[in-house]
């Protein structure tokens, strides 16, 4: 039970702190999340715990729980890392690839270009990469790769919020028709290209 509402707990934060709804340096207070959930501390302190390890919160002695700074400089590092691991993901997966996986490919794809607003747009974007990379089955490699994928997010939000229009996202249809027809060499450079123009 506790596991469910410290998940549940854990995404509400991680989305508010993504979008900036939660500021950097803004405090993260037990007592009052408790509250919020209406729950115990435990399930807060779990929540809290793995806001940190996904680089999203701080803990300071003294001084709890805050939201952590955004560092602007990092994002070249996050695409260099996000290109390198999502074709070392997608190579490795692509043998697996299945007649499901395809379809949830384009299910995603879909979503993502029907989006109408930035959070729906990002959820349905990270949504497309997982599936596209799950069929790796390499769950260290995957975890890494969600990591970079909430790094890449925060950025998005903070630098193209205002910016941000409903488009059709070409790049993806393209990748998903390379993994239709088999073409491991053409998927791979077009993810590469597409990582590299967010970045």
């Amino acid at each position: 039970m506790n596991a469910t509402i410290a998940d549940t707990i854990y995404q509400a934060l991680s989305e508010q702190i993504v979008t900036g709804a939660l500021q950097a340096g803004e405090k993260l207070r037990q007592d009052h999340i408790a509250r919020e959930f209406d729950t115990s501390h435990v399930p807060v302190r779990e929540a809290l715990l793995r806001l940190e390890a996904h680089g999203l919160a701080i803990s300071e002695p003294r001084r709890g729980t805050r939201v952590s700074a955004l560092n602007p400089g990092e994002i070249r590092e996050v695409i260099e890392m996000r290109v390198a691991l999502e074709i070392l993901a997608l190579t490795h997966g692509f043998a697996r690839i299945t007649r499901a996986d395809l379809i949830a490919a384009e299910a995603a794809r879909v979503a993502c270009d029907e989006a109408t607003d930035m959070a729906t747009w990002e959820r349905c974007n990270r949504a497309f990469h997982r599936v596209i990379l799950a069929p790796c089955q390499m769950p260290r490699l995957l975890a890494a790769i969600d990591d970079l994928h909430i790094a890449s997010a925060r950025h998005l939000f903070a630098n193209w919020q205002h910016q941000w229009r409903p488009r059709t996202d070409q790049d993806h249809a393209a990748i998903l028709q390379a993994m239709q027809r088999q073409d491991a060499a053409a998927a791979c450079e077009i993810l590469r290209r597409h990582l590299r123009r967010v970045g």
